[in-house]
């Protein structure tokens, strides 16, 4: 989802470089004309030098140093296909649990060990989807949900009982994104004829004011955002809870620097202050009536 950024520490000089004056001298001593040679028939054979043998030596070690580059730079390349790097999102439940409390730490620093505790998200209450192993896209999503999530996607299709209660929170990162998830859930392999409207909850164009009074008159079946504003909208209970059964994180989409929503300091901490540490969605949590999914 990790996009790589370094060069290898042992770069060397293509074959491009320069000759360097040695190389030179070495090139132009064995294209001489005929008339520097001496006279003298005995002479003839041309004369190696200390100054040619040495030249010779160290352009014969540049490029046994070229090859070698060359091999590691293949057979990395070829390993890196062989095995692509794992998404942390694949981990049975136990892990990821360690991993959410490792950056819940980053956003509580200066929390107690106690304090933080109280806030893990235990392992019982993250969904086990390591049992998917396709790419973890928008174009596999609806699959995804059908395979992993069997029960969430039969609540997605039935009717909303109430105003701006949610069976499903999407949270992602940026507002494109939201709109693109947005597009994938309006599917109706997801929401079947009778499955609630898809609320796009996102700062941009859109004051909370709006939010609030489109999600109190408006029977959603999921709702997709950035957190800042979803938290806003827990906050003020314009989203209600009496509904909802999984909060999804979007951890596999990655930004133009390679990051996911939870490597971004400001995003990291709006998730676990607003979304995840907001009082009743913890509290639901650790009750067992709401799932978190790592996507």
């Amino acid at each position: 989802m990790k996009g790589g950024d370094d060069f290898e520490d042992d770069f060397i000089a293509d074959d491009l470089v320069a000759l360097s004056d040695d190389e030179e001298e070495l090139e132009l001593s064995e294209g001489h004309d005929l008339s520097t040679q001496s006279e003298d028939p005995e002479s003839s054979t041309p004369q190696v030098t200390s100054d040619d043998k040495t030249a010779s030596a160290k352009k014969r070690k540049r490029e046994k140093e070229r090859e070698k580059f060359k091999e590691r730079k293949r057979r990395k390349m070829l390993a890196a296909a062989i095995t692509p790097e794992r998404s942390i999102t694949e981990q049975p439940p136990h892990k990821l649990a360690e991993y959410l409390a490792t950056l819940q730490a980053k956003t509580f620093s200066k929390m107690s060990v106690i304090e933080l505790e109280d806030m893990r998200i235990p392992a019982s209450a993250i969904s086990d989807t390591s049992i998917w192993t396709g790419p973890r896209t928008l174009d596999n999503f609806v699959d995804f949900i059908g395979k992993v999530l069997p029960n969430l996607r039969l609540r997605l299709s039935q009717r909303s009982k109430t105003n701006g209660a949610p069976t499903m929170v999407f949270v992602s990162g940026a507002a494109l994104r939201v709109v693109d998830v947005t597009r994938v859930l309006k599917d109706k392999r997801l929401r079947g004829d009778k499955g609630g409207e898809v609320a796009k909850l996102f700062a941009r164009h859109f004051k909370v004011s709006e939010h609030v009074a489109y999600l109190r008159r408006t029977k959603i079946g999921s709702a997709v955002g950035t957190p800042g504003r979803i938290g806003k909208l827990l906050e003020n209970d314009a989203l209600v809870l009496s509904a909802m059964s999984h909060i999804i994180l979007d951890i596999s989409f990655r930004d133009a620097k390679n990051r996911n929503m939870l490597d971004i300091p400001e995003t990291r901490d709006e998730v676990f202050n607003t979304v995840l540490g907001a009082p009743k969605v913890l509290q639901a949590i650790k009750e067992g009536k709401i799932q978190v999914v790592l996507l």
